[in-house]
């Protein structure tokens, strides 16, 4: 506790320039004697801090004085500026006046290490004011009415209860209480072509724990692919379920879901996938590019 004291009065000081010991005393709950010997406490252990008798007196830190190892290790430092830096970039915000006014109490620079850009390569700002509208409802609990472009689905317009956003794969969703399934759902945001925020509060405020920890209904699928793929699978697969052959060909095993997505996944590679097991997952895959040849041929 006394420690957290001579630290608080640190910061109050260099937030206020200066206090009387009485204000600081109310401030911090203590004697003014007690404020006095913490004063000479900072003194001694290098803090510029001095207090001045008189009518205009009272307690000061210089002004030129920054937060050194004594408080904060420069590691410490970097990494709370880092932190701020990587916050205003996800957030999509701008933090700049934050930022620059740490680096300055901190006395050094923090470079600009990383940008987030949500918008597609096309340069639509849609994308941009869609995250930070849906940000804003899950913040502030509002329900959204939402049109989405479903996977097995039609176009549908639905009332969602905003939880949280995801960033899972290279891709944001919203995760979020359905009103039209009565249940909890992933959102892709690319897919969600309309949204609008209503003046509705959410009701559901998480999603239940025997929820969240509920297996998925995973298959292990083993994949094969030539060399030539490798840019592609190591996009879509953690190296850690890739084995390469002594011919160059990549084998994939991997837990995946068995349904609509994994037959229009898989066909998205062409003629450079094959399908090692299970079986019945080659003639399902054959069959949809059957009708894909019946449905383009000439």
């Amino acid at each position: 506790m006394h420690e957290s004291r001579l630290f608080k009065i640190i910061y109050y000081l260099l937030d206020k320039g200066q206090a009387t010991a009485l204000e600081l005393a109310q401030k911090f709950e203590v004697s003014v004697r007690t404020i006095y010997r913490d004063i000479d406490i900072l003194s001694e252990a290098g803090i510029p801090v001095w207090s001045k008798t008189g009518r205009n007196g009272g307690i000061y830190i210089m002004n030129d004085f920054v937060l050194d190892k004594v408080v904060l290790s420069d590691e410490e430092k970097q990494e709370i500026l880092t932190s701020l830096q990587g916050l205003s970039a996800i957030q999509n915000i701008n933090n700049n006046d934050v930022l620059n006014k740490l680096s300055a109490l901190f006395n050094i620079s923090s470079q600009n290490w990383i940008e987030v850009d949500f918008s597609r390569w096309s340069g639509s700002q849609s994308d941009n004011e869609k995250f930070e509208s849906l940000k804003s409802a899950v913040i502030h609990r509002k329900n959204i009415k939402i049109t989405y472009a479903g996977s097995v689905e039609t176009i549908s317009e639905r009332v969602v209860e905003p939880l949280k956003l995801v960033y899972k794969s290279r891709a944001w969703y919203l995760q979020a209480y359905c009103t039209k399934k009565q249940d909890y759902r992933l959102f892709k945001l690319s897919r969600i072509l309309c949204w609008e925020v209503l003046d509705e509060n959410c009701i559901h405020k998480s999603i239940p724990i025997a929820r969240e920890t509920q297996p998925q209904n995973y298959n292990q699928i083993t994949l094969r692919f030539p060399k030539e793929m490798a840019y592609r699978v190591y996009d879509e697969f953690d190296k850690i379920w890739v084995r390469q052959q002594e011919n160059g060909d990549l084998i994939v095993s991997a837990q995946m879901p068995e349904d609509a997505w994994l037959i229009g996944f898989l066909l998205s590679f062409g003629t450079q996938v094959e399908i090692i097991e299970p079986i019945y997952l080659r003639y399902i895959l054959a069959e949809q590019a059957r009708l894909i040849y019946e449905k383009n041929k000439l």
